[in-house]
């Protein structure tokens, strides 16, 4: 996939489309500075764009190959064009980073709105919970986003993501071990 031209390409037609999105997953985490490895770009997006995202996927050649209230995937045919996945944003929680999202440079100067750290986080709780086999490269995710945010980020949400899933044993133990109170 070639993530440069994919991301200029989707951003060009959001932008010419009025689509509110922020920037998650792998590519998210790099534009905080955590390199990770990753084979597609994933999105949060306004659940009332969801329409005119898919025409602008469909119109680049996308196939859609899996839609639900929450989630779509857009796989291409051609494989430099690769996968796009999109969450969809209308509880209170996913519309309240929107708020919080921030403009960040991502692959070589192409600025991008982008989820804080502490709604990274949020997503990563939700990924171990929907699919436990995710749960040590999440972890892996969670841990260098506390190490290196550990004294800026809201504790407060990170809490609130970590209790809406039962994860508060977890979240104690990566507490305990970044020293936070």
């Amino acid at each position: 996939m070639d993530f440069k031209l994919v991301l200029e390409k989707i951003l060009t037609a959001f932008k010419e489309a009025d689509i509110r999105y922020a920037m998650m997953g792998a590519v998210a985490l790099g534009a905080w500075g955590i390199p990770r490895a990753t084979v597609d770009i994933d999105f949060l997006v306004q659940r009332d764009d969801i329409e005119k995202v898919q025409r602008i996927m469909t119109d680049m050649g996308y196939e859609c190959h899996y839609k639900t209230e929450n989630v779509s995937q857009y796989i291409s045919p051609l494989k430099i064009f690769g996968e796009v996945d999109f969450i969809h944003a209308f509880r209170d929680a996913s519309l309240g980073m929107f708020q919080r999202a921030e403009d960040k440079d991502v692959l070589d100067g192409i600025t991008v709105r982008v989820l804080k750290p502490e709604d990274l986080i949020g997503f990563k709780i939700q990924a171990i919970a929907n699919n436990e086999s995710r749960k040590n490269m999440d972890i892996a995710d969670i841990e260098s986003l506390m190490e290196r945010f550990k004294d800026s980020l809201d504790w407060s949400l990170i809490e609130d993501y970590f209790k809406l899933f039962d994860f508060e044993e977890l979240l104690r133990e990566l507490k305990e071990r970044y020293g936070i109170a």
